[in-house]
């Protein structure tokens, strides 16, 4: 049940496309917006009008600062005032939520009766409608990541000081915040994966915008989950306690988290800049996570006391180097792609690999080379080490809706 329909992409107005969003830590595809509803006029006088005045007065709140922030809010702003501006545009669907699901009590026939509209970005359509509240909360849920990751890119901005002389960096306490913002967002979509698309028919489902579409929810929850542990490889760096072998697994764990968010946006039509650029970040990411996780191998392997260890650990570091190289490629790409954008200066996990692998691949292949001969060195990279992932999404439930 439920009906949709799309607009297409060039009646203008509603999708609001900045041409730059400045520095970019954690990317966000936009942010979808809502349309007004007029709750009044869709359910008449089959809901309480304290409830319909209510869920009138908590979604009018949203549209108005959805739309005043929408277009600007993906663009890098470091003033307080705007990660206050994510915190209370998140409480107000976090205050919505609940009152919206009563719509849904005991199979009501009014989760059909609300015609929903909300202006997509990375589908090819402007905007899609449906008259089905499941659209709406899964909607919201999409929103509700989308503003942590837009509050954890602030916090991953590394910040200067006053001095001039030290190199910008991102607060151990930011670090640690940011963490817990991935697990809240990725515990967000595995909700809307796992409990509200469900809802939808099969077909209902094909007709959702690409922004909706399972394989983006899916991997926008598994960038949530590398971002963190990317975060947590850069503390282990930083911390003298932590072993190359603690090291090498938060690495490998992270290839996979990004590999798995590619294979999830394969095959899917992304549009629009946002989509591509979306696209062109996973593969970025993917391919730098790479290089650590090659890097810390090579180190491991070098450890060894035998000739096959020692030829392949410089296979595994200059598989490092080159994953390295391409992810500068993949970098620019990114940050060229519409809307454009930039890299903030270096902190953490990369800043540190920056440094560290084209100055020890030299050093290492130097030194083993002279030691053995070139067709004993294995010039193929070797298999990664395959650890079981360890961060989680954040449980995550639906606000419960009490039976009549």
């Amino acid at each position: 049940m439920g009906c949709f329909a799309s607009t297409p992409k060039d009646t203008g107005g509603n999708r609001r496309k900045p041409t730059s969003i400045g520095e970019v830590s954690v990317y966000v595809p936009g942010l979808r917006i809502p349309r007004p509803v007029e709750f009044s006029q869709a359910v008449g006088d089959q809901l309480p009008k304290t409830l319909v005045e209510r869920l009138t007065a908590l979604r009018t709140r949203i549209v108005v600062m959805a739309n005043q922030e929408g277009p600007t809010i993906t663009r890098t702003r470091r003033k307080t005032q705007h990660g206050s501006t994510l915190s209370d545009l998140h409480q107000a669907l976090v205050d919505y939520l609940p009152v919206l699901l009563e719509l849904t009590k005991d199979g009501s026939h009014l989760q059909f009766k609300v015609h929903f509209i909300w202006v997509n970005q990375e589908d090819e359509e402007e905007e899609t409608a449906m008259s089905n509240i499941w659209y709406e909360v899964l909607s919201v849920l999409h929103l509700m990541a989308m503003l942590q990751m837009s509050q954890a890119n602030l916090l991953l901005l590394p910040r200067g000081f006053s001095d001039g002389h030290n190199h910008p960096k991102v607060s151990e306490e930011n670090r640690r915040a940011s963490i817990d913002i991935f697990l809240k967002a990725a515990g967000y979509l595995d909700c809307a994966v796992k409990h509200v698309l469900p809802q939808f028919s099969a077909e209902q489902r094909r007709s959702l915008p690409v922004d909706l579409a399972e394989g983006v929810l899916r991997a926008l929850c598994l960038q949530a989950l590398g971002q963190g542990v990317d975060i947590q490889l850069g503390m282990a760096i930083d911390s003298s306690k932590a072993t190359l072998a603690v090291k090498r697994r938060l690495a490998c764990e992270m290839v996979k988290y990004w590999q798995q968010a590619q294979d999830n946006l394969m095959n899917l039509p992304l549009a629009n800049g946002w989509g591509e650029k979306h696209r062109l970040f996973v593969k970025w990411k993917y391919v730098e996570a790479k290089a650590a996780a090659y890097y810390y191998h090579g180190l491991i392997l070098d450890e060894g006391n035998t000739e096959k260890s020692h030829g392949m650990a410089v296979a595994a570091l200059q598989a490092a180097d080159e994953c390295f190289k391409e992810s500068k490629k993949a970098s620019e790409a990114f940050n060229a792609s519409s809307p454009t954008s930039r890299t903030p200066p270096l902190f953490g996990t990369m800043k540190y690999l920056t440094e560290k692998i084209p100055k020890d691949t030299s050093s290492k292949v130097r030194i083993n080379r002279d030691l053995y001969s070139y067709e004993k060195i294995m010039e193929t990279a070797p298999t990664l080490p395959d650890f079981a992932l360890a961060l989680k999404p954040d449980e995550y439930q639906l606000p419960l809706v009490e039976s009549s």
